[in-house]
């Protein structure tokens, strides 16, 4: 059975999207069978993959909105064993056709009911926002990875997050946990990103994942190139650092059971 995994933070800029494209491409890459769930309107995990959202015949859209199955929706990437349900420009509208929907919040989690069983890890990229489709992607998983950019204001808006981690475990999903606090664009040279981490510890101890994501040009350049940067530059470390956090995200679940 499947275990999903949401990639939130309502702060933009912090590389949920970096993340789950090269986190995904690590797990596959160790044999284990991945989907990604793009439920950003920006598509750029999908587009990252190397898909072109309007060669689709079907996204994540439709199956919110009109309940295409989700079983049929995936399309498969450039690497083995990863399958994505892509996202497009018109899931920006999905917000409002679901408001009047019976169970608005358990729409995401159902359609996962049927494919769960195909995969190790399913992953939902989730949008810059704590609205409804992140709402449904955090009722539908079973933990969340919080990426947490090496900067100033890095903590600024997590208390907000996990407000509504709290109030989605006491109304919707009580078995909601937070898979962990990833660092990201983090760069050793700065007094200021070493502190970050410190703090980060100092608040969430074990929860802080070792494995911390470091600025990388290899890393950036990648996704124009429609590729996770383990098939752009297996070597570089933005490649490296996603996949020790792979290994340790299945060391710690392996523990777990």
């Amino acid at each position: 059975m499947g275990k999903i995994i949401a990639i939130a933070n309502q702060k933009g800029g912090v590389g949920k999207t970096t993340t789950s494209i090269n986190l995904a491409a690590s797990l596959a890459v160790q044999g284990k069978k991945v989907l990604i769930i793009d439920a950003d309107p920006q598509a750029n995990a999908t587009s990252g993959l190397g898909i072109d959202p309007k060669q689709m015949s079907s996204s994540i859209y439709e199956c919110l909105v009109d309940d295409y199955p989700m079983d049929g929706t995936q399309v498969k990437t450039c690497v083995d064993n990863l399958e994505l349900v892509g996202s497009r420009i018109d899931l920006v509208g999905a917000e409002l056709e679901l408001i009047n929907k019976p169970n608005r919040e358990r729409v995401l989690k159902t359609l996962l009911e049927q494919v769960k069983a195909k995969y190790d890890f399913i992953l939902i990229d989730c949008s810059p926002s704590l609205g409804l489709i992140t709402v449904n992607a955090l009722t539908a998983a079973d933990s969340v990875i919080i990426p947490v950019q090496a900067e100033y204001f890095a903590l600024e808006g997590i208390s907000k997050l996990l407000n509504t981690i709290r109030i989605i475990k006491s109304k919707l999903n009580p078995a909601l946990q937070i898979e962990g606090f990833l660092l990201t664009m983090y760069d050793a040279r700065l007094r200021l990103a070493n502190q970050i981490y410190e703090e980060l510890k100092g608040h969430f101890a074990d929860m802080v994942f070792d494995t911390v994501i470091p600025r990388n040009i290899r890393l950036s350049e990648a996704p124009s190139h429609g590729l996770p940067a383990i098939l752009y530059d297996a070597t570089s470390r933005g490649a490296t650092s996603h996949m020790q956090l792979a290994k340790e995200i299945i060391s710690k679940n392996r523990r777990r059971q």
